[in-house]
This record gives structure tokens, sequence and C-alpha cells, in this order.
């Protein structure tokens, strides 16, 4: 699948470029939102330009831009598989807005993710998704995504994360 691509409605899938910070960060805050977290985001748009287009970015995006609006965004990194020896692809996040989903756009988004593993020879593409988001879920198991049995996700933050950092 190559970027561009025109999708139902006059929308469009592509690679997301300078100008489209404010577009991405406010479909992050309608996702902060429907995760029931509307005050956890810090992001900005300057912070969002340095990560996606700054001297040596580390976060690559995807947007879904339909009459001049960001309606959808997969942002994503690569990881690495020491078992496989090979990268894959974090999706850190996927979101398309509420008026704008049955179209076909998240299975788009998440498709042109899977066409990227395939063309670079990745062996994973990978993600999180909350125990409780049913509706994602199933659409998960529509693309047969399998969950991961007896993995969960650790994290460290906060005053935890300084006083390891710290030693």
């Amino acid at each position: 699948m190559s970027l561009p691509l025109d999708l139902p409605d006059g929308a469009q899938l592509r690679a997301a470029r300078p100008g489209d910070e404010p577009g991405i960060l406010a479909r992050i805050h309608d996702l902060a939102r429907y995760e029931n977290e509307p005050d956890a985001v810090a992001n900005s748009v300057e912070a969002l330009t340095e990560a996606l287009f700054g001297d040596e970015p580390r976060v690559s995006a995807h947007v879904v831009e339909r009459a001049g609006d960001i309606v959808g965004i997969a942002i994503w990194f690569l990881t690495y598989s020491t078992w496989t020896g090979r990268h894959g692809i974090w999706l850190e996040d996927l979101f398309v807005a509420e008026s704008e989903r049955g179209r076909s756009f998240g299975r788009a988004l998440i498709g042109s993710l899977a066409a990227l593993c395939v063309d670079r020879g990745y062996t994973r593409l990978e993600w999180t998704v909350l125990d409780w988001n049913a509706s994602a879920i199933a659409f998960y198991r529509s693309l047969d995504a399998a969950p991961m049995a007896e993995w969960t996700t650790q994290r460290l933050t906060g005053e935890a994360l300084r006083r390891l950092g710290a030693g």
C-alpha cells in the first residue's frame, strides 16, 4: 500500500506532514477523553513538531484527512525483536473521530502499518488495548490480531522513575 491513498467520502490517508500537529493533537485529546483521562495529555504542538519532524524524529504518524480536517491518526515507532533479529512497529495510538467511524478509516490506518511491515521485512505490528474497550477489541479480532497471553504491560513513571534513574 503506497501513500497517499484515497479513501471513501473524499478522505485521504497519508503520512503526517508539518502543519498537521494541531489536528493530531486534537485527536490525541479526543482519545484521552474516550479513555476517561481528559486531563492526562501534557503533549503540545511544539512537542509533536519535534517528535515527528525535528532533527532526530523518533515517532511517525499516518493521518486520515477529510474536508481539510485530520479525522484519524495512527502514531507509531520502530521496535526491535531480539528473537527475530528484525524490526517491528509499535502502534502507540490509533484513533478515528467518533463522527467519522464506520467509513473503514481505522482499518485503512492499521492496514497502512501492516503494509509498511511487509514492505520493509518487519516481523511484528503490536499495540495495547484497554481491557474494557470491547468495540476496539472486536475490531482487532476482525483483523485476526491475537492477544498476547501471559504478557502484561509494565510502566515506570513519576517518582518511581526518578528514584530508579537516580540510582
